[in-house]
């Protein structure tokens, strides 16, 4: 039997654990001291400490304020009470509760600190600058850390990098400006060199969570959901009452198809802060992956219980797509857009998109127009999307890419025949041929993995003459096509959890690398969802993406993206003939049997019944399509641009030049239209 530890030594261990980045223990050595002791000062001023890192206020400031009782002129847990009081906004109440402490301890950095932040937030701007002044005598760096995070706050970037990095060549261990110059560098773009300051300031300090949390987004952001989900843990681990941490946690949880994982971090959040909007919609989208539209509704509906001015939440609702709003919503949303003035243009660009799904499903094409017109106009000043650079880049490729090339490096790459590339504009029935093949025995279907064109880009790396993909790629022997095979087949066995011996990468956008993907990978499938030009192009224009497809917003910028995607799918055709199987949309959905006949034996499938029972298959589906592939075959979709065919001129005089290529497709279903 373990003797009890002596109030010394139980603060001593207690303080190594903490300093090991292992708070949870130090508070178990903390508790079982209380325990014996409800009257030691020093271990509850020490637990309560401890339970503010992990982000358990509530125990907190009970300990702390027991501690204070106990203690009236001990001036560390006022200043952890008045840092607790300052994080959760109670600004009045921590004034007093700081001056005593400063008053208390004068040499107390923290407790001005957070005293100069209190006194800010209640507008007494004099009384702040001379807390923060204090603050600084006693640590001059504090200053130098304070004046290059002003300069980052009001978007100086440059000035506050040349600070930051002046601050850590005179102290190279500051933490603190690491994690901030990293913020820098992310912003501007340099995301590997922020990685390389976050993980030196999680070496330098194992249980530093700001550190751990901001790499876990940055890798999040980068899609390396993996090793994002391994620092949030960690993060987690260290301060488990963050509701911040766990939200980030089960986003970076829920495109490695661990849903359920996904939904407890999710539902945790909610235990933390009932009213977080973010958890619920999270919510909402993770049980519309695995179907379960019912549970996802109510999720979003609360979240608009909660956040009526959050649009996200309507245009969720409105983009489950077998779901319509009632007349109430578009009553609700359109007073949320008259009185609120000042309400974030992101939320407003949802708002409207969800105003003409709504008013698209009672009929009223022409103010659906209306409000599709004005959501893309505003979404389109949100992003940057140049149609230059597209057309050069897709004449490179088409250059180097040459039938000569391709011959020469016949053979090579790695030999794994796992892979099958579904390619194409969105919104083209991508995601309803991931369907089918995924409800047979042997394929897996997995998300819109973005590493072939992490493959492609990382040709780009730390080439001082310049020299980029597809460049880049002359330059490369045999060995390099197959260690770019083998990575990116690494990449994708995160998200695959079946055993299956194949699997389907749905990403639409690889369709400019179907020549890299040919040579590194030479026994993958590829297929080509098509569409008809106009509806393809339209749907894409009704439709508000998460991210990552900065051509839509207009109907000139998505009609000559759909030109430059005919000109190198003719391209790889004809320099790969026979390579890439094209289905086009409008035959699968008129002559299903023979479509997915086709589409399995280029596979190299054995039929299955069920490929034709698509619907019946219970798997995730993260795209807009979620829902619609969960039902039997139907035609009403196929051109659908004809009820909003009299504001589609642009667009039409930009595909005019190949319409004839589809003119067998222009009269299915026009009485339905």
């Amino acid at each position: 039997m373990t003797e009890p530890l002596g109030t010394r030594a139980a603060f001593n261990k207690a303080i190594s654990l903490i300093n090991a980045g292992n708070a949870g223990a130090a508070l178990a050595v903390c508790e079982a001291a209380v325990e014996r002791d409800p009257n030691d000062v020093t271990i509850l001023a020490l637990m309560g400490a401890t339970l503010l890192k992990m982000g358990r206020t509530g125990k907190a400031e009970k300990a702390l304020r027991q501690a204070i009782e106990l203690a009236p002129s001990f001036a560390k847990p006022k200043e952890d009470l008045g840092y607790l009081l300052v994080q959760s906004g109670r600004y009045g109440e921590a004034v007093p509760v700081l001056e005593d402490s400063t008053r208390l301890d004068p040499k107390s950095e923290q407790g001005f600190m957070s005293l100069g932040r209190a006194l800010a937030k209640l507008g007494r701007g004099a009384e702040a600058d001379k807390a923060f002044e204090a603050a600084f005598e006693i640590n001059p760096t504090r200053k130098r850390l304070a004046l290059a995070a002003d300069h980052h706050r009001a978007g100086r970037l440059d000035e506050a990098e040349k600070l930051y990095r002046a601050l850590l060549k005179d102290s190279p261990s500051n933490v603190d400006a690491l994690r901030l110059l990293s913020g820098v560098l992310a912003r501007t773009n340099r995301e590997d060199e922020a990685e390389v300051m976050l993980r030196r300031a999680i070496e330098l300090a194992p249980d530093f969570v700001h550190a751990l949390v901001d790499l876990g987004q940055l890798l999040n952001d980068q899609h390396r959901v993996l090793e994002a989900s391994e620092m949030l843990q960690r993060a987690v681990a260290i301060e488990p009452d963050r509701p911040r941490i766990h939200h980030l946690l089960a986003s970076a949880l829920t495109p490695l198809g661990r849903t359920e994982e996904a939904l407890q971090e999710y539902r945790r959040v909610l235990e933390l802060r009932p009213d977080h909007a973010g958890a619920l919609l999270g919510i909402g989208h993770t049980l519309k992956t695995i179907g379960q539209q019912e549970e996802a509704v109510e999720a979003y509906r609360n979240c608009i219980r909660i956040r009526p001015d959050n649009g996200e939440s309507y245009w969720s609702l409105a983009n489950l797509k077998t779901y319509k709003l009632t007349r109430q919503d578009i009553e609700d949303m359109q007073a949320t857009l008259r009185q609120s003035v000042e309400i974030p243009e992101e939320s407003r660009v949802n708002f409207l998109f969800a105003l003409a799904k709504a008013s698209e499903d009672q009929g009223d094409f022409e103010a659906a127009w209306n409000y599709y017109a004005e959501g893309n106009a505003r979404q389109r000043e949100l992003e940057h999307y140049d149609a230059v650079q597209t057309e050069v880049m897709n004449d490179d490729i088409i250059e180097v890419f040459n039938a000569e090339f391709l011959e020469q490096q016949s053979g090579l790459g790695c030999p794994d025949p796992s892979p099958i590339f579904v390619i194409g504009l969105p919104r083209s029935g991508s995601t309803l041929l991931e369907q089918i093949l995924a409800s047979h025995s042997m394929v897996e279907g997995t998300a819109e993995l973005p590493y072939m064109g992490r493959v492609a880009a990382s040709l780009n790396h730390n080439r001082a003459d310049g020299v980029n993909f597809p460049f880049a790629v002359r330059e490369l022997g045999a060995a390099h096509f197959t260690t770019m095979g083998e990575s990116y087949l690494k990449k994708a066995e995160l998200h695959r959890s079946a055993g299956k011996p194949r699997f389907i990468d749905k990403m639409p956008n690889n369709f400019p690398n179907v020549g890299l993907m040919h040579l590194v990978l030479p026994n993958a499938k590829i297929i080509d969802a098509r569409r008809y030009p106009i509806d393809s192009t339209f749907s894409c224009f009704r439709q508000l993406f998460a991210r990552g497809q900065p051509f839509v917003y207009d109907l000139v910028d998505i009609g000559e993206y759909y030109l430059e995607y005919q000109r190198l799918m003719d391209h790889w055709h004809e320099v790969l003939p026979g390579r890439i199987l094209t289905v086009q949309y409008e035959d699968m959905v008129t002559d299903t049997e023979r479509q997915v006949r086709r589409l399995l034996e280029y596979c190299e499938l054995p039929w299955e019944d069920a490929c034709l029972r698509f619907y019946e298959t219970d798997r995730p589906v993260r795209t807009a399509s979620s829902e619609q592939v969960r039902k039997p075959m139907y035609t009403s979709s196929v051109h659908h641009w004809r009820n909003f065919e009299q504001h589609l001129g642009p667009l039409i005089d930009v595909l005019e030049p190949i319409l004839p290529r589809y003119a067998q497709y222009e009269d299915i279903n026009r009485s339905e239209a």
